[in-house]
């Protein structure tokens, strides 16, 4: 199988086909647009059964990354295993502990991504769910930036944010969506239950779908002339106010 030494891409159909059947989750899967054939056909179902994402770019893009033998297919291998939430939350139910999870909407900034894992992992948060399109990538960056705590927090990479945000709520979790315009601080909400917080983009917040599935809203309060957060930050005030809750 051919890997390009000191990083994670691998290229050439076979190849691709290989890795995911070993068990590997990829980060991203770049296939060359319009390139047909029995051996693509076979890599991209496959792709599709493991829920890969998939970008289908014209080959001057897929050049960059290699003039090597790549027959049309180049991918990323992730360096953390993705979990499914539906998998995770019976978990965490059996285990007798009150869940909090961390559901990031469109962060793709990797190190706002690796802070935001650090500090879930250090105020105790169960999992973080993201979607399989509009996230951060998980290369070794975000893992640096995260201290090592992406190898300890559960990543949930769905392909339906919606239908697993509804997931969480028909599991009995508060679903509470961070946004400034909201009436209540989260020092106002009871999250000694269970609880998902929804973060948005630092440039569009929120999308509109998710916030419409949110229970409640709450902000946190702030002083200063600047009107928001990093995402980064706030994740962490929000989860803070979680933790200071728990503990009282």
């Amino acid at each position: 199988m051919a890997i390009k030494k000191f990083d994670n891409m691998i290229y050439g159909i076979r190849a691709v086909i290989e890795t995911i059947q070993s068990g590997k989750d990829l980060e991203k899967l770049f296939v060359q647009k319009g390139l047909k054939g029995d051996l693509m056909k076979e890599l991209l179902t496959l792709a599709h059964q493991r829920k890969v994402p998939i970008s289908s770019v014209p080959v001057e893009k897929i050049n960059r990354f290699t003039r090597k033998n790549h027959q049309g297919a180049v991918a990323f291998v992730s360096p953390v295993q993705y979990h499914q939430i539906d998998h995770v939350l019976p978990g965490i139910f059996e285990d007798r502990k009150v869940p909090i999870i961390l559901v990031l909407d469109r962060v793709t900034d990797v190190r706002n991504f690796g802070g935001i894992a650090r500090t879930a992992e250090c105020m105790g948060a169960d999992a973080i769910l993201i979607p399989t399109k509009g996230s951060a990538q998980i290369n070794a960056d975000a893992v640096k930036t995260s201290a090592g705590a992406l190898n300890f927090i559960p990543v949930c990479r769905e392909p339906n944010l919606k239908e697993a945000i509804q997931f969480l709520k028909d599991s009995g979790l508060q679903v509470i969506a961070a946004t400034e315009k909201a009436e209540y601080y989260f020092q106002d909400l009871d999250l000694m239950v269970p609880t998902a917080i929804v973060m948005g983009s630092e440039d569009e917040g929120i999308s509109p779908a998710y916030l419409a599935l949110a229970d409640k809203e709450a902000k946190i309060p702030l002083s200063g002339e600047i009107e928001s957060l990093n995402v980064s930050a706030a994740a962490a005030m929000a989860l803070y106010e979680v933790q200071r809750q728990r503990l009282i």
